[in-house]
C-alpha cells in the first residue's frame, strides 16, 4: 500500500503549479484498434501519430474493460472496475459512493485545472466536481497563470455511427465525403465473410482514421504552438476496438485491445519507461490509468482504486493479467468475465445459451450487419463467420498470438488443460476479490443496493452472495440433464438470484428441460420480478398446451415502474417468437420512462418500436 495507498483522501492544501507538476493532457479516439501507421498497418494514414510515436512511447498490450464505451469510460474515470460499480451495462445509472470519486477530483483539489471536451459516458452523473469546464469549448488555455492542467479532447469521427453511411441513413454519417481507401484493399478479418458492404464499411473506418489522425494533430499543435510540449505529457489512446459488427460489443482479444503512446517532455522523460520512440510490452489496463495519473501528478492513491500506477518513479509491478467483462449490450442481457495475460485469453460465459451476437437494432444500422445476417439466414457463411450467431460455450481459450481473431478455441483441447484451470481459477478469484455483481439479475443489483449503493453490497455475503452464485452458475451453464435435480433445488432457494439461476439453467436445456416444467410454474408468482419473466420466458417456449398462461405475467412486466424489468421481459417475448404475439398490443403501449434509468428506458422504447415486426416476420434476426 504504502505512501500512495491510504484509507481516505483529506481535502488539499497544497495547490500544485505547473513549475513542479506535469501538465497532462489525453487526446483521446472511439472505437478503434491499432489501425495506425506506428503500428504497422500498411493501409493507414496516419502522418501526425506517426510522427508522435517517434517522440513518444508506445504500448502494444493495452487494453480497455470490455468492448464498448460507457463501462470503459467507466472503468477510466474511477479505477474501479465495473464488475463491482454495477457500471457494465451498456447503458447504466449506478450511484457512486462516497468513496470512489472520478479521479480529476483529486487532481482538481489539488490545485489542476481540469477540463472535458467533452466525452463522459461514465455509467454515472459526471461529478460535478471533477470537471472546471465540461464543454465542447473546453479547453487549458482558460486556466490561470502558472497553473497546471489535466485536459481531456475526445475526437468522435472513428465513432461507429460513423461507419452507418454505408446503405444506412446517419445522422453521423449524413456529411461523410467520398471514399478515399480503396475497398479493394482492405484485408477482411476471417470473423467477416467478404461481402462489399464489408469492404466498404471497413474502407470508410480507414478513412475516419485519417480525419482523426487529422484532429490529433491539430490539437497537438495547439499545444506546441503555445510553447508548452516542454511542461506537458501527452497520452493518446483509444476507448475500446474497432466499431464494426463482432468487435464491438464484444469480448473477444480484438474488442479490447487499444492502441496507446504516451510523450514525456525531456523535462518528464524519467518518468517514461523506455527512451523516445520506444515501444513496451508492458500489460496494461484501463483500471491503471486512474493511479497512473494521479502518481504522475505526486498524488496518494486512495483506498478505493483496484487498478495499478504503470508510470512514474513510484510505478507498481508489472501485471501478470487483464481482466475484463461484458454485462448487458444495449437492449440485450449478457454476463461474460475475461482474463488475458497477453498471450492467452481465457472467457467465461455466463450465459452461454445465448448467442454472441444477439439482435440489437443499433448494430443493424450497418449495411456489413444486414447483409451479414442474410448470409446467415441463407446458410451460406462458414464455419468461422458464422461463429458470431451462434450459442457458445461456457469457456473460451485462445493463443491470441497464433490467434489474434479467437477463432480456435483450446478449451477442449488436452494439451491446455492445466492453462484452462489455472485461468479459470484466476478469473474466479478475481471475481470473488474485487465484489463482482454481474451474477445477480441488473434490477436485484440496484434493488438490493437502494438504500445504499452497489459498492457497498458487492462484498456482503447476505446481498451478493456471489461464491454460491458462482456454483449455481456452474450447474446453469453445463446445460446438461443430469444436473436438473440440482437446478429443481436452486428453485426452492431463499435467494431470488439463486432462483433464478435455476431457471436460467433449466431455459438453457430448452425441450431437455420439460420434466421441470411444474416446478418452474410454480414461479410465475415468485416476489421476484426477475424470477417471474425467467420463469414466464420457459413456460411460453417450453409448455405445448398451456403456453399463453405466461403471457398474462409477461404483460405485466411490461408495466412494472423499472425500466430494466420492463427489458427484461421485452427479451423473454423476442425469444418466445410467434408465441409471443398475443401480447404485440401491450408490447405496442409499453411505457418508455424511467427517472432512474433513463438509458434503459430509451431501450426499451427502441425495442417495443421494432418487436411487433420481429414477431410477427418470425425473424431470428
Amino acid at each position: 500500500m504504502g505512501f500512495f495507498r491510504v484509507v481516505a483522501l483529506v481535502s488539499l492544501t497544497v495547490v500544485a503549479s505547473a513549475a513542479d507538476r506535469p501538465n497532462i493532457l489525453w487526446i483521446t479516439c472511439e472505437d478503434t484498434n491499432a489501425l495506425l501507421g506506428a503500428y504497422g498497418d500498411p493501409l493507414a494514414r496516419t502522418p501526425h501519430l506517426d510522427a508522435f510515436a517517434k517522440q513518444a512511447v508506445r504500448y502494444t498490450q493495452a487494453f480497455s474493460y470490455t468492448g464498448v464505451c460507457a463501462p470503459s469510460r467507466s472503468c477510466l474515470i474511477t479505477g474501479v472496475y465495473p464488475s463491482r460499480l454495477a457500471s457494465g451495462g451498456m447503458r447504466a445509472s449506478t450511484r457512486l459512493p462516497a468513496e470512489v470519486k472520478a479521479f480529476p477530483e483529486y487532481l482538481r483539489d489539488a490545485g489542476y485545472f481540469t477540463t472535458n471536451n467533452v466525452k463522459t459516458d461514465y455509467n454515472f452523473a459526471p461529478p460535478k466536481a471533477a470537471w472546471n469546464e465540461l464543454s465542447r469549448t473546453a479547453h487549458w488555455r482558460d486556466r490561470k497563470a502558472g497553473q497546471p492542467f489535466f485536459s481531456v479532447f475526445n475526437i468522435m469521427v472513428t465513432h461507429q455511427s460513423y461507419i452507418f453511411s454505408v446503405g444506412a441513413e446517419s445522422p453521423a454519417s449524413a456529411t461523410m465525403p467520398p471514399l478515399v481507401t480503396d475497398p479493394a484493399k482492405v484485408v477482411i478479418p476471417p470473423i467477416h465473410p467478404d461481402t462489399p458492404e464489408f469492404r466498404a464499411e471497413w474502407a470508410r473506418h480507414y478513412d475516419n482514421i485519417a480525419r482523426m489522425d487529422a484532429e490529433f494533430g491539430r490539437r497537438l499543435a495547439e499545444l506546441d504552438d503555445a510553447g508548452l510540449g516542454g511542461d506537458t505529457i501527452v497520452f493518446f489512446f483509444s476507448d475500446h476496438g474497432t466499431g464494426m459488427p463482432s468487435i464491438k460489443g464484444s469480448l473477444w482479444n480484438m474488442s479490447m485491445r487499444v492502441p496507446l503512446m504516451i510523450r514525456f517532455p525531456k523535462r518528464w522523460q524519467h518518468l517514461a519507461p523506455t527512451e523516445a520512440g520506444g515501444t513496451t510490452d508492458r500489460l496494461v489496463s484501463f483500471v491503471d490509468f486512474a493511479p497512473t495519473v494521479l502518481t504522475l501528478a505526486q498524488l496518494p492513491l486512495p483506498a478505493s482504486l483496484q487498478g495499478v500506477p504503470f508510470l512514474g518513479d513510484r510505478a507498481g509491478e508489472a501485471r501478470r493479467l487483464i481482466y475484463g467483462g461484458k454485462d448487458r449490450m444495449i437492449e440485450r442481457s449478457d454476463c461474460v468475465r475475461t482474463v488475458h495475460d497477453g498471450r492467452y485469453q481465457y472467457l467465461r460465459n455466463f450465459l452461454p445459451h445465448l448467442p454472441a451476437g444477439q439482435f440489437i437494432s443499433y448494430n443493424n444500422q450497418h449495411a456489413s450487419m444486414r447483409a451479414w445476417a442474410k448470409l446467415h439466414a441463407e446458410g451460406k457463411l462458414t464455419s468461422a463467420t458464422d461463429r458470431f450467431f451462434r450459442a457458445r460455450p461456457a469457456e473460451e481459450l485462445y493463443d491470441v498470438v497464433a490467434d489474434p481473431w479467437c477463432l480456435n478455441n483450446l478449451a477442449d483441447d488436452a494439451h491446455y488443460a492445466e492453462k484452462l484451470a489455472a485461468m479459470r481459477t484466476e478469473c474466479r478469484e478475481w471475481m470473488l476479490r474485487t465484489g463482482d455483481l454481474g451474477l445477480l439479475p441488473e434490477p436485484e443489483a440496484f434493488v438490493r443496493s437502494s438504500d445504499s449503493t452497489p459498492w457497498k453490497i458487492a462484498l456482503d455475503e447476505t446481498k451478493n452472495p456471489i461464491s454460491q452464485l458462482l456454483r449455481a452458475a456452474d450447474l446453469a451453464n453445463r446445460r446438461d440433464p443430469a444436473v436438473l435435480p440440482d437446478l429443481l433445488q436452486l428453485l426452492k432457494h431463499r435467494d431470488a438470484a439463486m432462483r433464478w439461476w435455476g431457471v436460467t439453467g433449466i431455459l438453457a436445456l430448452e425441450e431437455k428441460g420439460r420434466a421441470a416444467m411444474s416446478a418452474v410454474r410454480e414461479l410465475l408468482s415468485d416476489a421476484s420480478p426477475s424470477v417471474r419473466v425467467a420463469a414466464a420466458e420457459e413456460v411460453l417456449r417450453f409448455v405445448d398446451n398451456d403456453f399463453d398462461s405466461a403471457l398474462p405475467i409477461l404483460e405485466a412486466a411490461l408495466q412494472h415502474e423499472s425500466a430494466l424489468i420492463r427489458l427484461a421481459a421485452l427479451n423473454a417475448l423476442d425469444r418466445g417468437g410467434p408465441r409471443a404475439r398475443p401480447a404485440i398490443p401491450e408490447i405496442e403501449k409499453v411505457s418508455r420512462k424511467d427517472a432512474d434509468n433513463p438509458y434503459v428506458a430509451d431501450y426499451v422504447g427502441r425495442m417495443s418500436s421494432y418487436l411487433p415486426g420481429r414477431l410477427n416476420s418470425g425473424s431470428d434476426w
